[in-house]
Protein backbone atom coordinates (compact mmCIF):
# COMPACT_ATOMS: atom_id res chain seq x y z
CA UNK A 1 0.00 0.00 0.00
CA UNK A 2 0.93 3.51 -0.96
CA UNK A 3 0.16 6.33 1.34
CA UNK A 4 0.63 10.07 0.18
CA UNK A 5 1.26 12.42 3.44
CA UNK A 6 0.63 15.96 3.52
CA UNK A 7 1.42 18.44 6.45
CA UNK A 8 0.46 22.23 7.01
CA UNK A 9 -0.73 22.65 10.58
CA UNK A 10 2.11 25.62 11.11
CA UNK A 11 4.49 26.83 9.48
CA UNK A 12 6.13 23.45 7.88
CA UNK A 13 5.06 22.24 4.22
CA UNK A 14 5.57 18.93 3.75
CA UNK A 15 4.85 15.99 1.78
CA UNK A 16 6.35 12.45 1.87
CA UNK A 17 5.23 8.59 0.57
CA UNK A 18 4.83 5.71 3.00
CA UNK A 19 4.99 2.09 1.70
CA UNK A 20 4.01 -0.73 4.04
CA UNK A 21 5.21 1.21 6.86
CA UNK A 22 8.30 2.62 5.31
CA UNK A 23 8.84 6.00 4.82
CA UNK A 24 10.46 6.26 0.81
CA UNK A 25 10.44 9.78 0.21
CA UNK A 26 9.63 13.25 2.30
CA UNK A 27 10.58 16.68 1.41
CA UNK A 28 9.76 19.28 4.03
CA UNK A 29 10.07 23.19 3.28
CA UNK A 30 10.52 25.66 6.29
CA UNK A 31 9.04 29.04 5.79
CA UNK A 32 11.49 31.38 6.78
CA UNK A 33 9.25 34.64 5.46
CA UNK A 34 8.07 34.60 9.31
CA UNK A 35 11.87 35.34 10.81
CA UNK A 36 11.29 38.83 9.94
CA UNK A 37 8.12 39.11 12.08
CA UNK A 38 9.45 36.99 15.03
CA UNK A 39 6.55 34.65 14.85
CA UNK A 40 4.69 32.91 12.81
CA UNK A 41 1.48 35.02 10.64
CA UNK A 42 -1.14 32.76 9.87
CA UNK A 43 -1.90 34.49 6.42
CA UNK A 44 1.47 34.17 5.07
CA UNK A 45 1.76 30.65 6.67
CA UNK A 46 -1.27 29.67 4.14
CA UNK A 47 -0.37 31.35 1.25
CA UNK A 48 2.84 29.32 1.14
CA UNK A 49 1.28 26.20 1.65
CA UNK A 50 -0.81 26.60 -1.05
CA UNK A 51 1.99 28.21 -2.92
CA UNK A 52 5.05 24.97 -2.41
CA UNK A 53 2.26 21.92 -1.93
CA UNK A 54 2.10 20.89 -5.36
CA UNK A 55 5.35 21.86 -5.99
CA UNK A 56 6.83 19.65 -3.05
CA UNK A 57 4.24 17.08 -3.86
CA UNK A 58 5.70 16.65 -7.77
CA UNK A 59 9.10 16.99 -6.29
CA UNK A 60 8.58 13.44 -3.79
CA UNK A 61 6.78 11.30 -6.57
CA UNK A 62 9.49 12.47 -9.17
CA UNK A 63 12.29 11.03 -6.46
CA UNK A 64 10.11 7.60 -5.37
CA UNK A 65 10.00 6.83 -9.33
CA UNK A 66 6.18 6.93 -8.44
CA UNK A 67 3.03 8.32 -10.30
CA UNK A 68 -0.16 9.63 -8.61
CA UNK A 69 -1.55 6.81 -10.30
CA UNK A 70 0.26 4.83 -7.79
CA UNK A 71 -0.85 6.60 -4.53
CA UNK A 72 -3.98 4.29 -2.85
CA UNK A 73 -4.29 6.83 -0.05
CA UNK A 74 -4.04 10.33 0.73
CA UNK A 75 -3.44 10.72 5.03
CA UNK A 76 -3.60 14.75 5.64
CA UNK A 77 -3.51 16.73 9.25
CA UNK A 78 -6.52 17.74 9.94
CA UNK A 79 -5.78 19.75 13.38
CA UNK A 80 -4.81 20.83 15.60
CA UNK A 81 -3.37 24.07 14.38
CA UNK A 82 -3.97 27.44 12.52
CA UNK A 83 -7.25 27.06 10.89
CA UNK A 84 -5.77 29.01 7.32
CA UNK A 85 -2.70 26.63 7.14
CA UNK A 86 -4.96 23.29 7.53
CA UNK A 87 -7.68 24.65 5.25
CA UNK A 88 -4.50 24.45 2.87
CA UNK A 89 -3.50 21.79 3.25
CA UNK A 90 -6.64 19.62 3.64
CA UNK A 91 -8.15 21.76 0.71
CA UNK A 92 -5.19 20.52 -1.52
CA UNK A 93 -5.57 16.34 -0.64
CA UNK A 94 -9.59 16.57 -1.00
CA UNK A 95 -8.58 17.82 -4.74
CA UNK A 96 -6.16 15.57 -5.49
CA UNK A 97 -7.92 12.62 -3.51
CA UNK A 98 -11.53 13.00 -5.48
CA UNK A 99 -9.37 13.50 -8.95
CA UNK A 100 -8.00 10.21 -8.14
CA UNK A 101 -10.95 8.71 -6.96
CA UNK A 102 -9.13 7.60 -3.32
CA UNK A 103 -9.50 7.57 -0.39
CA UNK A 104 -8.45 10.73 2.23
CA UNK A 105 -7.17 9.65 5.74
CA UNK A 106 -7.73 12.42 8.52
CA UNK A 107 -4.48 12.75 11.00
CA UNK A 108 -4.82 14.29 13.98
CA UNK A 109 -1.56 15.79 14.30
CA UNK A 110 -0.48 15.32 17.60
CA UNK A 111 -1.40 11.76 17.69
CA UNK A 112 1.26 11.40 14.87
CA UNK A 113 4.27 12.63 16.53
CA UNK A 114 3.15 10.23 18.97
CA UNK A 115 3.78 7.62 16.46
CA UNK A 116 6.62 9.00 15.14
CA UNK A 117 8.74 6.96 16.79
CA UNK A 118 7.47 3.40 15.67
CA UNK A 119 9.08 5.07 12.12
CA UNK A 120 12.58 4.13 13.51
CA UNK A 121 11.82 1.96 16.29
CA UNK A 122 8.65 -0.40 15.18
CA UNK A 123 9.17 -2.56 18.03
CA UNK A 124 9.59 -0.18 21.07
CA UNK A 125 8.14 -1.47 24.10
CA UNK A 126 4.65 -1.04 24.89
CA UNK A 127 3.23 0.92 26.96
CA UNK A 128 5.78 3.68 27.93
CA UNK A 129 5.30 7.47 28.52
CA UNK A 130 5.64 9.70 26.00
CA UNK A 131 6.43 13.11 26.62
CA UNK A 132 4.69 15.17 23.45
CA UNK A 133 6.93 19.04 23.98
CA UNK A 134 6.60 21.59 21.04
CA UNK A 135 5.39 25.31 20.63
CA UNK A 136 2.21 24.79 20.97
CA UNK A 137 1.81 21.51 23.23
CA UNK A 138 3.23 19.75 26.80
CA UNK A 139 2.00 16.86 27.21
CA UNK A 140 2.48 13.25 29.19
CA UNK A 141 0.92 10.30 27.32
CA UNK A 142 0.38 7.11 28.61
CA UNK A 143 1.03 4.76 25.29
CA UNK A 144 -1.05 1.87 26.35
CA UNK A 145 -1.25 0.40 22.75
CA UNK A 146 -1.84 1.41 19.29
CA UNK A 147 -4.37 3.94 19.18
CA UNK A 148 -4.81 3.54 23.17
CA UNK A 149 -3.47 6.50 24.74
CA UNK A 150 -4.14 8.13 27.91
CA UNK A 151 -3.05 12.14 29.03
CA UNK A 152 -2.13 11.52 32.13
CA UNK A 153 -0.33 15.29 32.59
CA UNK A 154 0.03 18.53 30.87
CA UNK A 155 0.76 22.53 30.98
CA UNK A 156 -1.75 24.42 32.75
CA UNK A 157 -0.68 27.74 30.73
CA UNK A 158 2.58 28.25 28.37
CA UNK A 159 3.79 25.32 26.22
CA UNK A 160 7.31 24.41 26.59
CA UNK A 161 8.19 25.48 23.30
CA UNK A 162 6.06 28.74 23.81
CA UNK A 163 8.03 29.66 27.21
CA UNK A 164 11.24 29.01 25.13
CA UNK A 165 10.60 31.56 22.33
CA UNK A 166 9.02 34.02 24.16
CA UNK A 167 11.71 34.23 26.48
CA UNK A 168 14.49 34.67 24.05
CA UNK A 169 12.06 37.34 22.16
CA UNK A 170 12.24 38.24 25.73
CA UNK A 171 16.22 38.52 25.16
CA UNK A 172 15.92 40.03 22.15
CA UNK A 173 16.48 36.60 20.49
CA UNK A 174 15.77 35.92 16.80
CA UNK A 175 12.70 34.15 15.78
CA UNK A 176 12.83 30.69 16.51
CA UNK A 177 13.84 31.43 19.94
CA UNK A 178 13.77 27.82 21.35
CA UNK A 179 17.41 26.81 18.58
CA UNK A 180 19.03 30.09 19.84
CA UNK A 181 19.00 29.46 23.47
CA UNK A 182 19.72 26.21 23.25
CA UNK A 183 23.07 27.40 21.18
CA UNK A 184 23.61 30.51 22.90
CA UNK A 185 23.09 28.06 26.39
CA UNK A 186 26.49 26.10 25.35
CA UNK A 187 28.62 29.06 26.17
CA UNK A 188 27.14 29.88 29.79
CA UNK A 189 26.96 28.26 33.49
CA UNK A 190 23.40 26.61 33.72
CA UNK A 191 23.82 27.13 37.60
CA UNK A 192 24.12 31.15 37.41
CA UNK A 193 20.93 31.96 38.23
CA UNK A 194 18.39 30.06 40.59
CA UNK A 195 15.28 30.48 38.29
CA UNK A 196 12.45 28.59 39.84
CA UNK A 197 10.95 25.08 38.67
CA UNK A 198 7.75 25.11 38.84
CA UNK A 199 5.34 22.50 40.29
CA UNK A 200 7.71 20.04 41.32
CA UNK A 201 6.17 19.54 44.43
CA UNK A 202 2.51 18.88 43.04
CA UNK A 203 0.96 15.60 43.66
CA UNK A 204 0.31 15.40 39.80
CA UNK A 205 1.90 14.97 36.54
CA UNK A 206 1.10 18.85 35.61
CA UNK A 207 3.76 21.62 34.81
CA UNK A 208 3.49 25.35 34.16
CA UNK A 209 5.61 27.56 32.45
CA UNK A 210 4.05 31.06 32.78
CA UNK A 211 5.94 31.78 36.05
CA UNK A 212 9.14 31.36 34.60
CA UNK A 213 8.51 33.59 32.21
CA UNK A 214 7.72 36.18 34.54
CA UNK A 215 11.26 35.48 36.00
CA UNK A 216 12.98 35.57 33.61
CA UNK A 217 11.11 39.39 33.10
CA UNK A 218 11.78 40.39 35.99
CA UNK A 219 15.81 39.12 35.91
CA UNK A 220 16.39 41.08 32.83
CA UNK A 221 14.48 44.44 34.48
CA UNK A 222 16.66 44.13 37.74
CA UNK A 223 19.96 43.77 35.42
CA UNK A 224 20.54 46.17 33.57
CA UNK A 225 24.93 44.24 32.44
CA UNK A 226 23.18 40.21 32.69
CA UNK A 227 25.65 37.69 30.55
CA UNK A 228 23.53 36.52 27.93
CA UNK A 229 24.57 33.39 27.87
CA UNK A 230 24.17 32.33 31.29
CA UNK A 231 20.75 33.98 31.32
CA UNK A 232 19.82 31.50 28.50
CA UNK A 233 22.07 28.65 29.87
CA UNK A 234 20.26 28.74 33.40
CA UNK A 235 16.44 29.74 32.19
CA UNK A 236 17.00 26.86 29.66
CA UNK A 237 17.52 24.63 32.47
CA UNK A 238 15.18 25.65 34.82
CA UNK A 239 12.80 24.46 31.79
CA UNK A 240 14.29 20.97 31.74
CA UNK A 241 14.94 20.13 34.72
CA UNK A 242 11.12 20.79 35.21
CA UNK A 243 10.26 18.22 32.28
CA UNK A 244 12.54 15.99 33.47
CA UNK A 245 11.51 15.20 37.19
CA UNK A 246 7.62 15.31 35.75
CA UNK A 247 9.02 12.47 33.09
CA UNK A 248 10.36 10.87 35.54
CA UNK A 249 7.73 10.82 38.75
CA UNK A 250 5.69 9.51 35.77
CA UNK A 251 7.67 6.84 34.74
CA UNK A 252 8.12 5.98 38.40
CA UNK A 253 4.36 6.07 39.61
CA UNK A 254 3.41 3.96 36.23
CA UNK A 255 6.21 1.35 37.01
CA UNK A 256 7.25 1.71 33.08
CA UNK A 257 11.10 2.29 32.42
CA UNK A 258 10.82 3.05 29.21
CA UNK A 259 10.10 7.00 27.81
CA UNK A 260 9.73 8.48 24.11
CA UNK A 261 10.05 11.95 23.80
CA UNK A 262 8.85 13.56 21.14
CA UNK A 263 7.92 16.82 19.15
CA UNK A 264 9.90 20.31 18.01
CA UNK A 265 11.39 20.35 21.76
CA UNK A 266 12.77 16.85 21.73
CA UNK A 267 15.61 18.00 19.33
CA UNK A 268 17.31 20.02 22.12
CA UNK A 269 20.46 19.04 22.89
CA UNK A 270 20.56 20.07 26.63
CA UNK A 271 17.55 17.78 27.20
CA UNK A 272 18.51 14.71 25.41
CA UNK A 273 21.91 15.04 27.43
CA UNK A 274 20.43 14.88 30.64
CA UNK A 275 17.75 12.45 29.86
CA UNK A 276 20.68 10.09 28.68
CA UNK A 277 22.35 10.20 31.73
CA UNK A 278 19.46 8.74 33.49
CA UNK A 279 19.06 4.92 34.25
CA UNK A 280 15.83 4.37 32.13
CA UNK A 281 15.25 4.07 28.62
CA UNK A 282 15.01 7.15 26.19
CA UNK A 283 14.16 7.00 23.10
CA UNK A 284 13.97 10.31 20.93
CA UNK A 285 12.96 10.18 17.36
CA UNK A 286 15.68 11.45 14.62
CA UNK A 287 15.83 15.04 14.30
CA UNK A 288 13.75 15.65 11.46
CA UNK A 289 11.20 14.03 12.70
CA UNK A 290 10.91 16.15 16.04
CA UNK A 291 9.56 19.04 13.87
CA UNK A 292 6.64 19.34 11.98
CA UNK A 293 6.76 16.67 8.91
CA UNK A 294 4.56 14.42 6.66
CA UNK A 295 6.46 11.27 7.61
CA UNK A 296 4.59 10.81 10.71
CA UNK A 297 1.29 11.85 8.93
CA UNK A 298 1.52 9.08 5.60
CA UNK A 299 3.30 6.87 7.98
CA UNK A 300 -0.03 7.07 10.61
CA UNK A 301 -2.27 7.61 7.86
CA UNK A 302 -1.45 3.83 6.48
CA UNK A 303 -1.52 2.60 10.04
CA UNK A 304 -4.88 3.76 10.30
CA UNK A 305 -6.29 2.39 6.83
CA UNK A 306 -4.83 -0.62 7.37
CA UNK A 307 -6.76 -0.64 10.88
CA UNK A 308 -10.13 0.34 9.45
CA UNK A 309 -13.39 -1.44 9.09
CA UNK A 310 -14.69 1.29 7.05
CA UNK A 311 -12.69 1.91 4.13
CA UNK A 312 -14.52 4.75 2.10
CA UNK A 313 -14.22 8.07 0.41
CA UNK A 314 -14.06 10.23 3.28
CA UNK A 315 -14.30 13.84 1.36
CA UNK A 316 -16.00 16.26 3.86
CA UNK A 317 -12.76 15.96 5.99
CA UNK A 318 -13.51 19.31 8.65
CA UNK A 319 -10.37 20.90 10.07
CA UNK A 320 -10.00 21.58 13.66
CA UNK A 321 -7.97 24.57 15.34
CA UNK A 322 -8.16 22.15 18.82
CA UNK A 323 -8.37 18.33 18.90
Amino acid sequence: MIVLGIETSCDETGVAICQNSQVIESHTKTQLIHNQYGGVVPELASREHEKYLSEITDLVLSKSNLELSNIDAIAVTNGPGLMGSLLSGVSFAKGLAQGLGIPIIPVNHLEAHLNSIFIEHPSLEIPHINFLISGGHTQLWLVNNLFDYKLIGQTLDDACGEAFDKGAKLLGLPYPGGPEIDKISKKGNPSKINFPRPMLQSDNFDLSFSGLKTSLLNYVRQNDNYDLNDVCSSYQEAIIDTLIAKFDKALNYYEINTGVLCGGVAANSRLRQKLESLTKNFYFPAMKYCTDNADMIAFLGELKYKNSKQRKNNYDVNVFSKM
